[in-house]
């Protein structure tokens, strides 16, 4: 029997070295119309993900910065209620399908962990010495691929010390992660991935309510709001959300930013040089190429968004890439550019489910853009290797980023 790799099938099915620049095609929609009609996968070629019970249901994708948050923020009528039946299947009810209130009572809960103040102690404590110690390992070489290295295996790590878990079990716990968000390809291995996460953390969170500790999975225990905790199957269903959104997305996002650092060396000088450009280095990083590109909303009754009718029941795709090259808002928007002027991007979505740990998620790029920026004095892309391409139209990163150092 052939042993599969997960990470390799979700890149696959999600336009990994299949598409290289959705932008273009967005754009040609959005001079057409600011909500096309359709879906993003089949106009590229890609697998359908259709949503059980979604069947026969129309289908918009949002593409303007305007369409796409004028749908984020009407969470009445764009409900994320969706997900239960696709995601929710292998997570859990998480706040990934809540609307309100329901969903504000639980990311009260969850958020206290990943607050600004919360961000010192887990730096410090936590993302500097993993990120510093694989850093490390590639001052003095002359040559280092930084995803295998660096970009891939660290955010994992991350997790893994926040919710502190063994170092041995990092492996399997990222490959199930991976797994767990691979329904589209292979439904009953998420479920046996979902319930193998959910029997590994059943220990370990009966564990905490004994003895907490420091750790994630402990602030989650004894996390209290108007009298109300979370159970462990809401805690479960959290920890199963926050491996692949923790780790995938941070992975991509830090691969992305060093691919346009790399192919803009006047731009790595310029950073290097001056650290007060860090901020907006990484939002730019974060407008220029989203991890995630789209997330999924249904529609509760009949809506005009942009001028485009939209019928209850519809599945409406929200393109946060397409909104973050929307040329009515950023000047030459395909172009990476840390000097721009800065304005808002939607990388993290906007409205009552933005992001809950975009604060980690900046961070952690912090971290390891300082740490290469100066341990690495001399990085720079290799000249024996081909360019690097960023690809994929759900998720976005390139394959490999190899680069000299001496």
């Amino acid at each position: 029997m052939t042993e599969t790799n997960p990470f390799a099938e979700l890149n696959e099915a999600t336009g990994t070295g299949i598409v290289v620049d959705p932008y273009a095609k967005f754009e040609e929609l959005l001079s057409e119309t600011p909500v096309w009609e359709g879906k993003l996968s089949a106009l590229f070629g890609l697998p359908e993900m259709t949503i059980p019970g979604t069947e026969h249901s129309r289908h918009f994708t949002a593409l303007s910065h305007e369409a796409v948050t004028q749908v984020l923020l009407d969470g009445a009528t764009f409900s994320s209620s969706g997900y239960a039946n696709s995601m929710g299947l292998v997570m859990g009810h998480s706040i990934l399908e809540m609307d309100e209130p329901e969903h504000r009572t639980y990311r009260d809960l969850l958020k206290h962990a990943f607050t600004l103040k919360a961000m010192g102690r887990w730096r410090a404590e936590i993302v500097e010495p993993i990120v510093n110690k694989r850093v490390d390992a590639l001052a003095g070489q002359s040559r280092a691929e930084l995803i295998g290295d660096l970009t891939f295996p660290f955010p994992i790590q991350v997790i893994a010390a926040m919710l502190g878990l063994p170092e041995a079990d990092l492996p399997e716990f990222h490959r199930l992660a991976v797994e767990l968000i691979s329904i589209s390809v292979d439904i009953e291995r998420g479920l046996i991935a979902s319930q193998s996460l959910r029997d590994y953390f059943a220990g370990i969170v009966e564990q905490r309510r004994s003895k907490p500790g420091t750790d994630l999975i402990s602030m989650l225990v004894e996390a209290e709001l108007d009298g109300k905790r979370l159970t462990d199957e809401e805690i479960f269903a959290f920890l199963r959300l926050l491996l692949p959104a923790g780790a995938e997305t941070t992975y991509r996002s830090s691969s992305n930013l060093l691919a346009g650092l790399l192919d803009n060396p006047d731009q790595l000088a310029a950073l290097r040089d001056d650290r007060s450009l860090m901020k907006q280095t990484i939002e730019e990083g974060l407008r220029w190429e989203p991890p995630l590109t789209t997330i999924v909303r249904t529609a509760t009754r009949d809506a005009d968004v942009c001028g485009v009718t939209i019928p209850a029941e519809a599945q409406v795709t929200v393109c946060l890439g397409a909104a973050n090259h929307d040329a009515t808002r950023y000047e030459d928007p395909h172009t990476f550019n840390i000097h721009r002027k800065a304005r808002t991007h939607l990388a993290f979505a906007t409205g009552a489910h933005t992001c809950l740990g975009l604060h980690l998620a900046r961070m952690e790029t912090d971290v390891a853009l300082t740490a290469v920026l100066d341990r690495l004095p001399n990085l720079r892309k290799d000249p024996e290797v081909d360019d690097v391409v960023i690809t994929g139209l759900m998720f976005r990163a390139p394959s490999q980023l190899t680069v000299r150092l001496d």
